[in-house]
């Protein structure tokens, strides 16, 4: 007497091992299961954050190049830096309220204050020795240099928000981003004239891809209106900084950031109905690893 049959290798039955039932072939595979589809708006929002980190490169560039030009005097971006560190400090106080409790606040501000003094102190001492670190080296091999370490850092860098409970865990991807952008700074830096342009330079770039990304990473969890807002922003600054420098320049780096916020996001949407995702029972299955 014949079993019934069951859909298994590993069990020895009557019938052959190719064996289906009839009507049933196929009829257990699913297109796109996992697959959750994208709407614009909210791609766009997401988008902000690569456009804001576009957007700072090419202010810190700007910078560097109206200080190399003497058109920026170092003690202006000194305050500058100063005031914007303070800015950024009071703003992540603002956002952290919802947060962590008064102690851990307290800790974090004794913290955040050690961390200042020792990179303001850090960055006088060692401005000297920055500015003759790359004499021996030709214009042209510090542009290329620099330009290929601002696109590591804008391909490496973390454009995720952080998480509900307020921390922010560093990924190995940001942390080398991270230094691409102070090494592309410091290399910039050494062709600067002098040490108090070289110290200007290296701290407003500490703040704008050290200290900068950890507070547009908890930027990501306010209202989509305040980060469309501080996008605008933040594209009209580097715009308004770049366009008194070249127009050539600013029309390309304008094409270049709406392409990347509203354009990619529309190609990636209608690129979704093209996604054919095909599995079935037989598929071999996926392990979760808990990170």
């Amino acid at each position: 007497m014949s079993t019934e049959w069951e859909k298994v290798l590993w069990k020895r039955q009557d019938h052959p091992d190719n064996h289906i039932v009839p009507g049933s072939f196929l009829s257990s595979l699913k297109k796109n299961a996992n697959f959750r589809p994208y709407t614009y708006w909210p791609v766009v929002l997401l988008s902000c954050a690569i456009t804001q980190h576009v957007a700072t490169i090419f202010i810190f560039v700007s910078v560097f190049v109206r200080l190399k030009e003497n058109y920026l005097d170092p003690h202006t971006l000194v305050w500058i830096s100063v005031c914007c560190f303070f800015a950024g400090y009071l703003s992540w106080e603002l956002l952290d309220r919802t947060g962590a409790g008064r102690e851990h606040r307290r800790a974090n501000r004794v913290k955040a204050a050690k961390s200042s003094i020792l990179i303001f102190l850090a960055l006088m001492s060692l401005s000297p020795v920055l500015r003759t670190l790359t004499a021996a080296t030709s214009s042209d091999s510090i542009w290329a240099l620099s330009a290929t370490l601002f696109g590591v850092n804008a391909l490496l860098a973390d454009y995720s928000a952080i998480s509900l409970g307020g921390e922010v865990h560093e990924r190995l991807t940001s942390v080398l981003s991270m230094n691409a952008a102070i090494s592309a700074s410091v290399v910039l830096a050494s062709r600067l004239a002098n040490d108090l342009a070289v110290f200007a330079l290296i701290l407003f770039s500490v703040q704008a891809f050290a200290l900068f990304p950890r507070l547009r990473h908890r930027l990501g969890l306010c209202p989509s209106t305040l980060r469309l807002a501080f996008t605008a922003v933040l594209f009209a600054v580097s715009i308004l900084i770049t366009g008194s420098l070249s127009r050539t320049v600013t029309w390309i780096y304008a094409a270049v950031q709406l392409g990347v916020t509203f354009l990619a996001p529309a190609v990636l949407v209608w690129a979704q109905k093209f996604k054919n995702e095909i599995r079935g029972p037989w598929d071999v299955a996926i392990p979760k690893v808990n990170c």
